[in-house]
């Protein structure tokens, strides 16, 4: 795929997340989109979002579950960017008008002391170079329509992120089993999933070394203060106003968004 394309591509996606008007699969309009041109397309969406204002805060890990990989045809996960800009605190209402077709889910988040250079990153350095965790919700969004997605398609779309909410209480991760801590998700006060940790790669420490070293790989460095979004823990959740989530993660504590 030529620059061109990339870029006018890149360019279609930042509209539609702009306007919030869905754009049809580009795996539809270009069969031989490869999974190398869909990250070419990311960053140049991102590279849009960063001229109109926003920083860069970190990275998020897509497709960590076996279900979400089989559905997709793929045998590993992706990665998006996330910014300033998709940021909520926790008690901070999302405003659902600001996306196309938000989905939550429950996933633990990763808050760097130290740089994660790979390849050659192991579970025993992501423990070591990392300040916090803490549970948070990640709100996905499609920009391609109806969420008829593959691999390329939501590679494109910055790994389908959204928004996100960060609460609850910072522990180390070094005081803590992730991937044995249990996880239950309630929407609306009904418990609608359990899980643990180890259903995100065996662990959610495995997908932050999985990134650092799939990043390395591409001369990239996540860097000390970087929030790591570590992948979902729970299925994905339409969510529309009026809706709360309640996530709890065993030794790590409890965090909630509710949607406006």
């Amino acid at each position: 795929m030529n620059l061109n394309t990339i870029q006018t591509y890149g360019d279609e996606l930042y509209d539609a997340l702009r306007k919030r008007q869905p754009v049809e699969p580009l795996t539809n309009r270009e069969p031989g989109i490869t999974v190398d041109d869909a990250y070419q397309i990311q960053l140049r969406m991102i590279e849009r979002r960063l001229a109109a204002g926003e920083v860069s805060v970190g990275k998020k890990i897509g497709i960590t579950s076996q279900a979400v990989m089989d559905m997709l045809g793929v045998d590993q996960p992706d990665f998006g960017h996330l910014l300033s800009g998709m940021v909520f605190n926790e008690g901070e209402p999302v405003d659902t008008a600001q996306l196309i077709a938000p989905r939550a889910e429950a996933e633990v988040a990763f808050v760097l002391a130290r740089d994660l250079s790979g390849p050659g990153v192991t579970a025993a350095d992501v423990l070591r170079a990392t300040d916090c965790v803490m549970p948070c919700f990640e709100i996905v969004d499609s920009r391609i329509r109806d969420w008829k997605i593959k691999l390329q398609d939501t590679v494109a779309d910055n790994a389908s992120c959204g928004v996100l909410t960060l609460g609850g209480t910072r522990r180390s991760p070094r005081q803590l089993d992730l991937a044995l801590a249990g996880m239950v998700l309630e929407k609306n006060g009904e418990v609608i999933s359990t899980s643990c940790g180890a259903s995100v790669q065996g662990s959610p420490v495995n997908a932050v070394a999985w990134l650092a070293n799939t990043l390395g790989r591409l001369g990239i460095t996540l860097k000390a203060g970087e929030v790591i979004l570590s992948g979902s823990q729970s299925p994905l959740v339409p969510v529309q106003p009026g809706d709360s989530l309640y996530a709890h993660v065993g030794g790590l504590g409890s965090t909630s968004v509710r949607f406006v």
